[in-house]
């Protein structure tokens, strides 16, 4: 006895003398705030603030005397600043232009008995200058329905910034319909703002024939100045300046991925000295689009395909490759991580985008049992071993339709909003939602690299060198410097993202960095962007540029 008795003090006292390692840091969600509005939109417009927008309805946040349905989220304090906003932006789009400039595009035909000098919102320009204060004093945004305003109604429509850092506007509905897009309502063209060609919206062949699951199209700009489109179950490449449409494979096995059967999809990081472009489909549904949304179910499951296609003339004639996501998921979004992996969030395993018109939805909502924990997609992996969930965290709190997420500067995530709700209503299953998380990655709690000073302005195929500081514990490895466009998150899609890699040599004392910018226009159009530096895979803030000269559009070389 005694001898046991002296074994187990002896391994009590190693086990005291050996200190517990500390935990190595993980993928953490927190409850920051309340957003006042329900954030169904949103987008960086500032190291420090995001412009957030909700429908017209009878959200908490007040404005002169009414409900607010536009905000200013300020990154730093996680506190929220009334915006007065004119036109009913619900679910509407938006994209920054080459100086700057946030411009909301489209929105709701309807009122709101407690706004009754709200303005149809299909029209709807609203526009948000550059912010220079921090804390977003005196900044407001701007609406002129009756001189500045779209062509076309369009709600539900998708736009991104091009090569002359204007916004291309595709797509969407003049008026409500129950579920599907509907040819006799549907806007089946393409306009540009500030207007070209005349302003005469251009007809789009492929908006018909994608029809009637074709809302918030996802459009993606590629490196040779067309752009890739993809909407139900079909894809082209679009010719901005001639209106061609290339018709590419359809998605494989029936799957159709955008609104109200929405999967979500990105550009993945384009990589130099080719920047050879590839995009992600992935989620959405496997139904047949001519079936009455009275016969569909909240509990029919969502896909959890994949689809991957190089956009060259060998990667088009291979078509799509196919791979699966841990789970099915409808209305998941898709968002560039700073070292090129893909965050997938948000979402359910089963039923449909929209409110109340299947046959048994949950409270309102035509989806069910949401996914409450991310997935990250890494691209250069082997095909069955990019998408894993080990390590990642598990939220409390559903984002189905109407949610919203962004990549932040400070390089961690901004989560919001989810409402499949008619309006503000917090009795049901699934009810609107106001609080706000930010997912923080690992390296958010570790000492980061830093951008020291980054130039106000860079040019197109330009070095230019920026002081860095990197912590004395990274090897430096690894050196990636990716310049990135945030985004505006809408409706699972995360329309203008894009991550380009930037060649860069990191000085022998390990101080400076050299960086060599994108070749040209086409490969990041002009606009601003933040830098991020990653060294062995842990990111500094992002240090906010202006790609190109920062006039407003268009731009040429």
């Amino acid at each position: 006895m005694l001898s046991l008795i002296t074994s187990l003090l002896s391994i009590a006292s190693i086990a005291h003398a050996t200190p517990l390692q500390p935990r190595a840091p993980e993928w953490t969600f927190t409850e920051v705030g309340n957003s006042g509005i329900v954030a169904l939109e949103a987008i960086v417009v500032s190291p420090t603030l995001a412009v957030i927008f909700d429908r017209a309805s009878d959200d908490p946040l007040q404005i002169n005397n009414h409900s607010a349905w536009g905000g200013l989220w300020n990154l730093e304090t996680n506190e929220v600043k009334a915006l007065d906003v004119l036109s009913n932006s619900f679910c509407a789009s938006g994209a920054l232009l080459s100086n700057g400039t946030m411009v909301s595009v489209g929105g709701d035909p309807r009122g709101f008995v407690n706004n009754p000098t709200i303005k149809n919102g299909t029209t709807g320009l609203r526009i948000f200058e550059p912010c220079d204060d921090p804390a977003g004093e005196d900044c407001t945004l701007f609406e002129d329905p009756a001189n500045l305003h779209l062509a076309e109604s369009r709600w539900y429509p998708s736009s991104i910034r091009i090569p002359d850092g204007s916004l291309m506007i595709v797509g969407g509905i003049h008026e409500n319909t129950d579920f599907y897009n509907d040819i006799d309502r549907a806007a089946l063209t393409v306009e540009f703002f500030p207007p070209k060609f005349g302003g005469v919206p251009r007809p789009s062949e492929f908006l018909k024939r994608s029809l009637p699951a074709n809302l918030f199209p996802r459009i993606f700009l590629l490196p040779d100045g067309k752009v890739f489109m993809v909407a139900n179950n079909q894809s082209i490449i679009y010719d901005i300046e001639t209106g061609d449409e290339r018709i590419l494979p359809d998605l494989p096995n029936g799957i159709r991925t955008t609104n109200p059967l929405d999967g979500s999809a990105i550009l993945l990081p384009l990589s130099p000295p080719d920047f050879t472009p590839e995009v992600l489909v992935c989620g959405g549904s496997d139904v047949d689009d001519t079936i009455p949304p009275a016969l569909l179910s909240s509990q029919h499951p969502a896909t959890d395909q994949c689809s991957r296609i190089t956009l060259t003339e060998e990667g088009i004639q291979q078509g799509w490759q196919v791979e699966r996501m841990l789970e099915p998921r409808t209305m998941p979004e898709l968002v560039h991580i700073p070292n090129g992996q893909v965050l997938i969030i948000n979402g359910g395993e089963t039923g449909y985008a929209a409110i109340a018109t299947v046959k048994d939805p949950v409270g309102n909502s035509n989806a069910d049992h949401p996914v409450l924990t991310p997935s990250i997609y890494t691209p250069d992996a082997p095909l069955g071993q990019r998408i894993s969930n080990v390590g990642m965290p598990t939220s409390e709190i559903p984002r189905l339709y109407h949610s919203s997420v962004t990549l932040t500067p400070k390089g961690n995530f901004f989560v919001a909003g989810s409402n499949p709700n008619a309006n503000t209503n917090t009795t049901v299953e699934f009810s609107s939602e106001f609080r706000v998380e930010v997912l923080d990655p690992p390296f958010m709690f570790v000492p980061r690299p830093q951008i020291l000073d980054a130039p106000e302005k860079i040019g197109f195929n330009q070095q230019f060198t920026v002081p860095v500081s990197i912590p004395s514990d990274l090897q430096a490895n690894t050196i990636q410097v990716a310049l990135v466009d945030l985004g505006f998150s809408s409706h699972a899609f995360h329309s203008s993202a894009r991550l380009v890699f930037m060649d860069a040599q990191l000085s022998e004392d390990r101080t400076s960095l050299t960086i060599t910018s994108p070749p040209n226009r086409n490969v990041y159009p002009p606009g601003p962007a933040f830098i991020f530096l990653t060294v062995d895979d842990v990111s500094s803030e992002g240090a906010r540029v202006m790609v190109g000269t920062g006039a407003p559009p268009p731009q040429t070389d």
